[in-house]
């Protein structure tokens, strides 16, 4: 098969009420180039929606049937992503007829990691079909599934699309990538090896700390958290608990780890407080890993916060660079992942790997709506 065109959708546990739309030419192994992106914000009322479906899905924990808000909440969003999608080719000049495959992630309403030998379990929102129909352009979704059945954590994803972008900007074992969503999860390769997993909260517990207390979606710039004092004590508690130093392959879902972790501090002590533990916590995974890093390459929402870009340079004792610096997009690049993985998929070629979610062998995935 030779390189098509892919576009890839995501949008993350943050919720920050963007679609992140990329495009890649590939064929899985290698990027041979970089399409256009955009962020593009959800209709009013999709964000509230999600969010509530999110709520229901931390109470219902896989037990019984699904929530009935979820089947709203599915269509409402792929109808809005799909559309996102034709209005993205139209702006761009392309036809549905010149792209491959959309890798389309959906939301996650619930990762439950394995535990003491029981499969894991995950749910994504997003109707494959219905994206592959509204679109005209073959779908490849649920990207998590085949992974947790066959044992894995279903997650992270992204590793190998990372070695793709190290090889890209001639890095070596030096340097990983670490995105920053509503959950942190580190990529590092030496060649030879390569290890990848959630290292612990992101911007999740601070956004909804700052949400819950102010109605700001976010603490924007950290600037919140810029303006308290860390509680150190409560930090060094914060680090003893046993994910920290917990063997990878290993993964959380964002509820693992909340903004109740804050309770008693003030707003701004509390947003300092998480952030802090968000970047504390990188540290005691780069020393998890076979060799440590230098160099962090940091992607997704959260490397737009100086603050915690700050606090993970300080704490983890690392260089930490955004994607920008070294010539990627950080804005894309989870966004081109699913792209990438999409067309990995269309070949069979595995998408995760023992040392990144723990499944016994490369697994391939994904779910594939053809559309002829």
């Amino acid at each position: 098969m030779n390189d098509g065109w892919a576009i890839g959708l995501m949008t993350g546990t943050v919720l920050d009420g963007n679609i992140d739309i990329a495009m890649l030419r590939t064929d899985g192994e290698r990027v041979n180039e970089f399409g256009p992106y955009e962020l593009v914000a959800y209709p009013n009322g999709i964000v509230p929606l999600l969010r509530e479906a999110m709520e229901e899905a931390a109470s219902w924990r896989f037990e019984g049937p699904e929530p009935s808000i979820f089947a709203k909440a599915e269509e409402a969003l792929t109808r809005a992503q799909a559309e996102a999608v034709n209005a993205f080719l139209t702006r761009h000049g392309f036809s549905p007829d010149q792209i491959s495959a959309i890798g389309f992630h959906g939301q996650t309403m619930l990762h439950v990691a394995p535990r003491n030998g029981a499969i894991g379990q995950t749910r994504q929102l997003g109707d494959g079909d219905l994206m592959a129909d509204i679109t005209g352009i073959t779908t490849v979704y649920d990207f998590r599934s085949a992974d947790m059945q066959a044992g894995g954590q279903g997650a992270p994803l992204a590793p190998i699309y990372h070695r793709a972008l190290i090889d890209g900007i001639g890095a070596g074992a030096e340097t990983a990538i670490l995105n920053l969503g509503g959950v942190a999860n580190i990529s590092w390769f030496n060649g030879d090896e390569m290890a990848a997993f959630d290292t612990g909260p992101a911007n999740a517990p601070v956004n909804d700390w700052v949400r819950n207390r102010t109605g700001a979606e976010m603490d924007r710039d950290g600037s919140i958290a810029a303006s308290g004092q860390v509680d150190e004590v409560l930090l060094e508690r914060l680090l003893t608990h046993p994910y920290m130093t917990q063997r990878y392959p290993k993964s959380l879902d964002r509820n693992d780890f909340t903004s109740a972790m804050a309770e008693g501090l003030s707003l701004e002590d509390g947003a300092a407080t998480l952030t802090a533990f968000s970047a504390a916590a990188v540290g005691k995974a780069l020393d998890l890993l076979p060799s440590r890093p230098t160099r962090l390459v940091l992607c997704g929402g959260g490397r737009k916060n100086p603050y915690l870009r700050q606090a993970i340079a300080q704490r983890a004792k690392v260089e930490a660079l955004s994607a920008e610096e070294v010539g990627l997009r950080g804005d894309a690049i989870e966004a081109e992942c699913f792209a990438y993985l999409a067309m990995r998929s269309l070949r069979g070629l595995p998408i995760s790997f023992p040392a990144t979610t723990g499944v016994p062998s490369p697994q391939t995935g994904g779910r594939l709506v053809q559309v002829s």
